[in-house]
């Protein structure tokens, strides 16, 4: 089969177990009696073990096919054991890191492929699929959830099918082994650039009240669950329009994208703080998603891909920094703020956004002042 065909099968797929976990699993643990610092809890523990994968490559584990296919198989046997932990805090918290490491370490070996075979301009409309599946998702199952089962079987489903994707994937690319070990024997320096990763960590941690209680924050402000629903549908739409179109921009200073986009994330926090009740403001904030996330998310790709040389550690680290240890804390954090200072949470958000935007601009400048210095040398 085509290797565009499968990645973006496998995207597709893997993106809607993303819209089944943010946007229905917080209302279904809501639903059974969970507390918002439970929810927080809960859906900290799978970002915290994406923190911890790349460091056992950086040990000598090595992304190979073979470590790409348990991971896939992680995938399906953690979405099965949600039938039987989802009452209980603590089997949620033993399954949701299972779910974490097939996670975290099933992207990162897709990512690479994507970006060696069609290239950073080409990137956005194959990872668009990933876009659809995550809306075709969530506008199915929020007219058949009736309770945990439903979410869960639909949770089920779209794993396998991302197994079987990501499968084919791995079977038809046996350069990615050699190239792994080529490149587990350069270094991987992540000091050099502290500034570029604390603000890449903190853009995420300012996303941790959206992915874990937007659905939750809407409701309580008198908009029903399926205008929610029509709300994240709507930020995906604008998320594929940019993945469609951006190629071009690419093509321009990455950094100073990322940043605008960082600065995206602030004013759409900032909204959804100030006007909590407006449908209005709502829509236009999910609007912004394609600059805060879609944009963004593959202008950050793209400039560690040319900014480092060991490029399957590079997203290792990535996704084990931000989506990681980034959502590990944004989770925390938010379960905390909603649950005692419910009013503030995307204040904070906002706050914490701009402060990524300060360490992403000090990045920009040392790297400025080191270019310079070796045209001048």
């Amino acid at each position: 089969m085509p290797i565009k065909f499968l990645l973006s099968g496998f995207y597709f797929f893997y993106f809607a177990i993303i819209g089944i976990y943010v946007i229905f699993m917080p209302k279904v643990l809501q639903g059974l009696g969970f507390s918002g610092v439970d929810i927080g809890v809960v859906f900290a523990t799978a970002p915290l073990v994406r923190f911890a994968t790349p460091f056992a490559f950086i040990k000598g584990l090595k992304l190979t096919p073979k470590i790409f296919n348990f991971s896939l198989l992680l995938l399906v046997l953690s979405s099965a054991l949600f039938f039987v932990a989802v009452r209980n805090l603590y089997a949620l918290i033993f399954v949701n890191i299972l779910l974490g490491m097939g996670l975290s370490l099933a992207l990162p070996f897709v990512e690479v492929i994507a970006l060696e075979i069609i290239t950073k301009e080409h990137y956005g409309k194959v990872r668009l699929y990933g876009s659809i599946g995550f809306i075709i998702v969530a506008l199915l199952l929020v007219r058949f959830l009736k309770g945990a089962d439903i979410a869960i079987s639909f949770l089920v489903v779209v794993c396998v099918l991302t197994a079987v994707f990501g499968y084919f994937i791995a079977l038809g690319h046996t350069t990615g082994s050699t190239q792994n070990n080529q490149i587990q024997k350069s270094g991987f320096d992540i000091k050099k650039h502290r500034n570029l990763w604390i603000g890449l960590v903190l853009m995420q941690i300012s996303f941790g009240p959206f992915y874990n209680f937007f659905t939750i924050y809407e409701t309580a402000h008198k908009i029903s669950l399926h205008m929610s629903v029509y709300l994240w549908s709507f930020g995906v739409i604008a998320e594929i329009v940019m993945l469609m179109f951006q190629g071009r921009l690419l093509r321009h200073n990455l950094l100073f994208i990322i940043k605008i986009t960082v600065l995206s994330a602030v004013v759409r926090w900032l909204l959804l703080f100030l006007y909590p009740y407006s449908l209005a403001v709502s829509f236009f904030t999910q609007s912004l998603h394609a600059l805060s996330f879609a944009l963004f998310h593959t202008a950050v790709i793209s400039y560690l891909f040319v900014l480092y040389k060991n490029k399957h550690l590079a997203q290792q680290f990535y996704l084990g920094m931000t989506y990681g240890l980034g959502g590990f804390i944004g989770a925390l954090y938010s379960g905390y703020m909603y649950e005692y200072f419910s009013k503030y949470l995307f204040l904070s958000a906002s706050v914490i956004a701009f402060a990524a935007f300060v360490f992403l601009s000090y990045h920009e400048k040392l790297s400025c002042h080191e270019k310079q210095g070796k045209l001048e040398a």
